[in-house]
């Protein structure tokens, strides 16, 4: 039996089997097979492909569903129970270790840049060294950030935290490479992505950023989870405006 679902998903993206195995590093005959006799490629090669096309990867292939909840389960770290647990040294090392991407989603995440005064250099230091630093921040004059801080009981003061942190990274911002966007969408997660780790900062209506859990993942090919926020932080990139 063809799948089906690879061939139009080749053909909703407006690609060809050609443009598809260039992209992944394969023959062209391989996904054609992979077309044609339903064969189930390697993992690496079924990331690849559904990223490329913008669907999961268990939809072109449901036979990896089990394998993919195995993994996604194996992605998680370790849980904190409020942001302070986690280990200054943690957040430290994650920053000076990522040398491919760095992606910040909140509203102020003002304690990360007090925490870490050098942040903004170390940033554009990165992006000179072709890494892609992309910032996330909420807009201070949008209704959603107006609203947080009412029900976090600081009313305006959320949105003066959004200020203090983007003027934080003005120096950084002249930096190729370095993108910071402001947004107004309910931010149900705060994340950070350093390279293949994220720490996601749930949040709990009523309750500061900092009082609630946070949890470390970290990617593994053909698990979910990882991928699952990241594509929660470039819909928000999409509608997000440059600052």
């Amino acid at each position: 039996m063809a799948n089906e679902r690879l061939r139009a998903a080749i053909s909703a993206k407006g690609e060809t089997i050609q443009s598809v195995a260039q992209h992944i590093g394969v023959d062209p005959k391989s996904v054609e097979r992979w077309i044609t006799t339903n064969r189930t490629p390697h993992r690496g090669h079924r990331w690849k492909a559904a990223s490329f096309l913008g669907v999961d990867e268990v939809y072109l292939w449901p036979s990896v569903e089990k394998q993919a909840e195995t993994a996604s389960a194996s992605e998680l770290i370790t849980y904190y129970p409020h942001r302070g647990a986690v280990p200054a040294s943690l957040w430290s090392s994650l920053i000076e270790r990522a040398t491919d991407q760095v992606e910040i989603l909140v509203y102020a995440g003002l304690f990360l840049f007090d925490n870490h005064p050098d942040l903004p250099d170390q940033l554009a230091e990165k992006a000179k060294a072709g890494a892609q630093i992309r910032v996330l921040l909420g807009d201070p004059d949008s209704t959603m950030v107006q609203q947080r801080g009412e029900e976090e009981g600081i009313g305006g003061d959320l949105a003066a935290r959004t200020r203090i942190t983007r003027r934080y990274l003005e120096p950084a911002m002249a930096t190729p490479g370095v993108e910071v966007r402001l947004h107004d969408t309910i931010l149900y997660n705060s994340i950070y992505r350093f390279d293949d780790d994220v720490l996601v900062n749930p949040h709990v209506l009523g309750a500061p950023a900092g009082q609630n859990p946070v949890l470390h993942f970290r990617y593994i090919p053909g698990a979910r989870t990882f991928r699952h926020y990241m594509r929660s932080f470039d819909y928000t990139w999409e509608r997000g405006r440059p600052a």
